[in-house]
């Protein structure tokens, strides 16, 4: 996809952490972001090292010039984040760009039923490791003024449906923290994105559904879902523009969805 004939020369040079890079989106994001201009420093994370090493394989064999560092990173430890931030190697220290992208849902248990592990689990990976890593890495883009923090929502985070309470919960209070940063940062040059996608096929169904792939594929079955390739472009595409830009809050459906309970099935 082009983004502009400018889009390699605003990236150049810059230093990317993402979160959940081990597939899906995360993942995506990172070859979308090479194709753009190989010559970007990536911090790749998630909790899975085995696949972030392969990604890093994959992105230094198929682009040269691209530095990859590749270190696990658990959101929902809460207590790893500053550890983690304090100890990287300095050429990867100055971080221009942060995307938000680590979540999860598990089930679609009614109020009542909901396992508090899993409460616990949704919150502590969507929202606070989302928030604490944010306050993290915020001193650095106000030490030298300048930096953008893309965060990836959902539609669950502006209509709540039967089933998913916790994680309704959770994105909506993604949009919220999102929104609130945005204002304290009107007098500065960092700007605060969210990105809320709807029907989009990655491996989100399977670990809602602890690996039931029949339950999995029937979320998705007579309809054409996004991919994580199609997130992946809007991230590139926000990011890219000119600094005095901010593509603040964006809705990303696929054409045969207008909600939750709107989803055209061919069946």
């Amino acid at each position: 996809m082009s983004y502009g004939k400018k889009a390699a020369e605003r990236l150049a040079n810059k230093t990317i952490l993402i979160t959940g890079c081990s597939s899906g989106i995360g993942e995506a994001a990172c070859l979308e972001l090479a194709e753009v201009t190989p010559n970007i420093k990536l911090i790749i994370t998630a909790r899975r090292v085995e696949k972030l090493e392969a990604l890093k394989t994959k992105l230094e064999s198929e682009y040269a010039g691209i530095k990859v560092l590749a270190k696990a990173l658990d959101v929902s430890k809460l207590e790893t984040i500053e550890p983690f931030i304090a100890g990287l190697p300095q050429e990867f220290a100055d971080i221009d760009i942060l995307v938000n992208n680590a979540g999860l849902a598990l089930g679609k248990e009614p109020v009542g039923e909901v396992a508090l592990n899993d409460v616990v689990t949704m919150f502590q990976t969507n929202v606070l490791g989302l928030i604490t890593l944010t306050q993290t890495v915020l001193p650095i883009m106000k030490k030298k003024n300048s930096g953008t923090i893309v965060s990836i929502g959902s539609i669950a985070g502006l209509v709540a449906y039967e089933g998913g309470s916790i994680y309704n919960a959770c994105k909506a209070s993604v949009r919220f923290f999102m929104d609130a940063l945005r204002k304290e940062l009107i007098s500065t040059k960092i700007r605060s994105i969210l990105i809320s996608p709807g029907a989009v096929k990655t491996e989100f169904s399977n670990v809602r559904f602890r690996g039931d792939e029949a339950k999995a594929d029937s979320v998705y079955k007579g309809t054409e879902p996004l991919t994580a390739e199609d997130i992946a472009e809007v991230i590139v595409f926000a990011i890219t523009r000119r600094e005095n830009l901010v593509v603040a809050e964006t809705l990303v459906f696929p054409n045969g969805q207008a909600s939750p309970f709107h989803i055209y099935k061919n069946e």
